[in-house]
């Protein structure tokens, strides 16, 4: 492992070393390499450029925006002089654009290629940029572009901890032919020699090279009231940079800052406090009314040069204190300390908090703000506040660039995608940058940032992904965001991060990381984070159906099941066994200490609880014996159902009143009713789902099961079932008698009477301290429960990816994607892939056997072009929030009928999962089909979306994954040519032009 300097002086054995290593590197590749640079590389480049010079992989692990990239050029440079192939990948298509322009650039556009799935450039060239996805289905189809490949570059690679994506590198990583060098480009993790271990395991020599320092000093702010407070000063009370060059160790958090956590007030109880900071009215918009005085918000600091802003700083602050604003120590005040005045802590507006930033010198700045809605929110006040960050002449550059960049935008389209008030806030100077805009905002606002013209970027925590936005400052309203379930505050590996932002090398002598303070203000808390640079790399890896009949196509059985076994998942499982060995020794050791206890004078006690335990065990038995035989009349009785009686379902998850809309006697682990509820919506029954079985209370007329896709259709059929029921009693277990349970057999049970017998005659029945015994019985069965356990963790550990592989084989050789050929010298069975497995492994998708499954039965082959995109919408889409409404479908018979049939294929899918323990494949979700076929039809952007409230962004996202499904299915007979028809209808407008460079 290498690092960077730490800026001590060097010994003369180490700058002899230095001067040495130097010499060596005199017309070398490197030397001819870094002759393109104004600046010295940084040892940490040096070394990992030396490391691929010398023919070793390496990965580089290094803060935001240290300049990592530079070893990832230097592979291009060396691919190109050997005359091999370079791959450069990022998980990302907009980190793959951007790397294709700066490449094209640098090389000549002749020689760089682009492959993102929907995009395809010279794809022959010696250097091809490409999502991660694209290479792994190059490497499963053994394409002819490998043969010939040199290096391949993984920008982010810390991404393999995504949940949904990250498996996909670790494919790459395991099946990169062994001749290619890998460089693996990674933010700053805490386990990176873990990691690199990893590598050199599966990729052979691997130089792991960390560097911790920033190359640009960080200071770290509080924004209290209108005063920007340092965050971290030394013994002195002077403010010192957290991180980077000058980064000092003595740091103590300003005392200042300390006592405000203290100085919490509910202000909103204090009469005449309307305003948000509580200094002075303000209107509705943002700005202050004729009572604060502020009108047209002008900026003081627009016109500067990107310098030392802390030289501004000091001067500004002597200025404040000259004119009294600032009072000293003794009352907070000023840039180094700040008023405990309780109404400071309410947070100022966001045009407040960018005027003080500018007044600082502290612009550009990213605003990072955990929500969609929160972005466009500060925009709408930055303009509500006539906040102005740009001279007329960066206003007149801007309205250039916009008139050029929009004019594809169709008329009709304009205002549903609010292009007017984005060009208002663009011109003066801010913007919001979200997943939820038009990809083509998105990039012009990138631009318009990196070119300086734009001042202040509203965003979430997808900007931090890597996409070069060079910010000056980094602002931090909350620290805490809603991570999809609940909401949690932010980790320190989250927070460095998004505050490695601030500050570019080459651009910024600084950077400025800023926290708002607000209501629970914690200073302590903020600096932990601020020191903190914790980031564990964790391995999401996890076998899938597709990369099962992959491997089996490729490989052996055997030899699949140990490419598994390969993954960073299984060398971090392995590793930590060795820290559950050592519990299970102490668990082993207490075990042995508690046995001295259990001595009994009235005879063998243990003997005594093992008599116990079988009572207990052989109850248990009879109880899921009584369970077994409620199991199979329900069984019976759901087949007996017949469509439109109403049955009451008494207990379990269905419980409720429902009418009968289809009976399945043939499914995948018994029966399966379809039932239409009292509230409109359609539910599966199976055997397991109802404790005892239903009884048939009524019966009514219900329309064909086909046309149960339609809402109209469910919403009248369940008002009729409505008033089918009124006047009933709504408990369903009251209102019926239902099935009776099968009786109890504990009471007649032989061996249940038996070992009771044997319990009251045992001699240790009668000893008075019984209790105490069996405590202690309790306490060594309790640590022996804990060491079972671990034990069984450590063997659950060894392997596991493996097992989950047989049990995803086990599922795929039932439902015929996979053969049996033989079996192997360990016993397990040689698969390969039938025609079916085949067709799955040309799938990338979440679904990707439910599609399977809905393509050998050949449940989409009546579709048209429009309804077929609909369809893999519902395939593709997942929504944002959970609870969302009822989705309006599109108004084809032909889709209603495919996606009942495609929803009942699932349930079915869903079920064999259970069985074969694995997690069931989400159900399709067709909450913006009706929208897709819309706009499949030819419709324009406002009237495709309507009503159904999709952002432009979210929009433009589907349509590429429809898009990229659609070309999956090309090859597929019979609906072939009707994919390749929807994918021109869905490519078109400004979804084309995103997807065209």
């Amino acid at each position: 492992m290498s690092g960077a300097d730490d800026g001590r002086e060097l010994s003369p054995s180490e700058r002899y070393a230095r001067w040495s290593a130097e010499r060596a590197l005199e017309g070398t590749e490197l030397d001819r390499f870094r002759a393109r640079f104004s600046f010295e590389l940084d040892p940490f480049q040096i070394d990992a450029c030396v490391a691929l010079q010398a023919g070793s992989s390496v990965l580089v692990a290094a803060p935001t925006g240290a300049g990592k990239t530079v070893v990832g050029e230097f592979a291009v440079q060396l691919g190109i002089a050997q005359g091999r192939r370079v791959f450069y990948t990022a998980p990302i298509k907009a980190l793959s654009n951007q790397k294709h322009g700066e490449l094209s650039a640098w090389l000549g556009s002749e020689r760089v290629g682009l492959l993102t799935g929907d995009v395809s450039i010279r794809p022959d060239a010696d250097v091809v940029v490409m999502t991660t996805e694209v290479l792994r289905n190059m490497l499963y189809a053994q394409s002819p572009a490998l043969d010939d490949l040199g290096y391949v570059v993984m920008d982010e690679v810390h991404y393999l901890a995504d949940r949904l994506r990250g498996p996909v590198w670790e494919e790459v990583i395991i099946q990169l032919p062994q001749t290619v060098q890998l460089v693996s480009l990674s933010a700053t993790v805490s386990n990176a020699e873990e990691f690199g271990a990893w590598l050199d395991e599966v990729r052979g020599t691997t130089a792991v090279i960390v560097s911790e320092t920033r190359p640009v000093p960080l200071w770290q702010h509080v924004v209290v009231g209108d005063d920007l407070v340092d965050l971290f000063v030394d013994a002195e009370g002077e403010a010192v940079v957290s991180h980077g060059p000058g980064a000092s160790h003595s740091r103590i958090v300003n005392p200042a800052l300390e006592r405000l956590s203290f100085a919490r007030a509910d202000v909103d109880r204090r009469p005449g406090r309307d305003g948000q900071d509580g200094r002075g009215g303000r209107d509705d918009r943002g700005g202050r009314d004729e009572r604060g005085g502020r009108g047209r918000r002008g900026t003081q600091g627009r016109h500067r040069p990107r310098g030392n802003p802390r030289d501004r700083r000091d001067d500004r602050r002597d200025d404040r204190r000259e004119h009294g604003r600032d009072r000293g120590r003794d009352g907070g005040g000023g840039g180094g300390h700040a008023r405990t005045n309780p109404f400071a802590l309410r947070p100022p507006r966001r045009p407040d908090v960018v005027s003080l930033l500018d007044d600082e010198g502290l612009l550009p700045a990213i605003f990072f703000i955990f929500s969609r809605a929160g972005c466009d929110a500060a925009v709408r006040q930055c303009v509500f506040a006539d906040l102005r960050l740009t001279t007329p002449e960066a206003k007149r550059t801007i309205r250039a660039v916009l008139d050029e960049r929009l004019a594809a935008i169709p008329y009709e389209d304009v205002e549903v995608l609010q292009i007017p008030a984005f060009r208002r806030a663009a011109e003066n100077g801010f913007a919001a940058h979200h997943a939820g805009m038009l990809p083509l905002l998105k990039s012009i606002v990138e631009e318009l940032f990196a070119a300086g013209l734009i001042k202040a970027v509203f965003a979430t925590e997808t900007l931090a992904l890597g996409i070069n936005m060079p910010a000056r400052s980094v602002v931090l309203e909350k620290l805490s965001k809603f991570n999809g379930v609940s909401h949690a505050d932010l980790t320190p590996g989250e927070y460095t991060q998004l505050t490695g932002r601030a500050g570019r090398r080459g651009i910024d002598v600084e950077g400025h990381a800023i926290v708002v303070a607000g209501p629970g203000f914690d200073a302590d808390a903020v600096a932990a984070l601020a020191s903190r640079r914790t980031y564990p790399l964790r391995s999401a890896f996890r076998p899938t159906y597709n990369m099962a009949v992959n491997l089996l196509d490729r490989f052996d059985t055997a030899t699949a099941r140990e490419s598994l076994e390969l993954s960073f998942a299984q060398f971090q499982a392995d590793r930590s066994v060795v820290g559950l060995a050592r519990r299970a020794r102490e668990l082993d050791e207490t075990i042995a200490s508690y046995r001295d206890a259990l001595e009994c004078d009235r005879g063998d006690i243990l003997e005594y609880s093992d008599i116990l335990e079988r009572i207990t065990g052989r109850e248990k038995d009879l109880s899921r014996e009584r369970a077994t035989r409620d199991r199979d009349a329900a069984r019976t009785a759901l087949r007996r159902l017949r469509r439109g009686e109403i049955v009451a379902v008494p207990g379990g998850k269905r419980q409720g009143f429902a009418v009968v809309v289809s009976v399945r006697g043939d499914t995948l682990g018994g029966p399966e009713v379809l039932l239409l509820t009292t509230e409109g919506r359609l539910r599966t029954l199976r055997p397991e789902d109802a404790p005892t079985p239903p009884a048939v209370v009524d019966a009514m007329r219900v329309p064909d099961p086909d046309r149960f896709g339609k809402p109209k259709i469910r919403k009248d059929t369940a008002a009729a079932l409505r008033a089918r029921l009124a006047g009933r009693h709504q408990d369903p277990g009251r209102s019926v008698r239902a099935g009776a349970r099968t009786p109890s057999t504990a009471a007649t049970d032989a061996l249940l009477a038996e070992l009771r017998e044997a319990l009251r005659a045992h001699p240790c029945h009668d000893c008075p301290d019984l209790d105490k015994h069996l405590r202690w019985i309790s306490r060594v069965r309790s640590v022996t429960k804990e060491r079972d356990s671990v034990l069984r963790r450590i063997d659950g550990r060894t392997s596991t990816l493996a097992r989950q592989f047989d049990r995803v084989c086990a599922l795929l050789e039932e439902l015929g994607y996979l053969e049996r050929t033989g079996t192997d010298v360990d016993g397990h069975a040689d698969l390969e892939p039938t025609a079916s497995g085949l067709l799955l492994r040309r799938l990338f998708s979440e679904r990707d056997l439910l599609i399977a499954q809905c393509l050998h039965e050949g449940v989409w082959e009546s579709l048209d072009a429009p309804a077929l995109a609909a369809m893999v919408s519902a395939v593709c889409y997942e929504a944002r929030r959970e609870g969302a409404e009822a989705a309006t479908l599109p108004a084809d018979p032909a889709f209603a009928s495919a996606l009942a049939r495609t929803h009942r294929l699932g349930e079915e899918l869903a079920a064999a999962e259970r069985r074969h323990g694995l997690d069931a494949t989400p159900e399709p979700d067709p909450g913006i089909a009706a929208v897709m076929h819309r706009w499949a039809l030819g419709e324009h952007y406002a009237a495709a979306v309507g009503t159904s409230g999709l952002p432009a962004g979210d929009f433009v996202r589907q349509c590429r994954q429809v898009i990229d499904l659609l070309d999956q299915l090309v090859p597929v007979p019979v609906i072939g040519p009707v994919a390749r028809d929807a994918i021109g209808r869905v490519r078109r407008g400004f979804v084309s032009q995103e997807i065209s460079l």
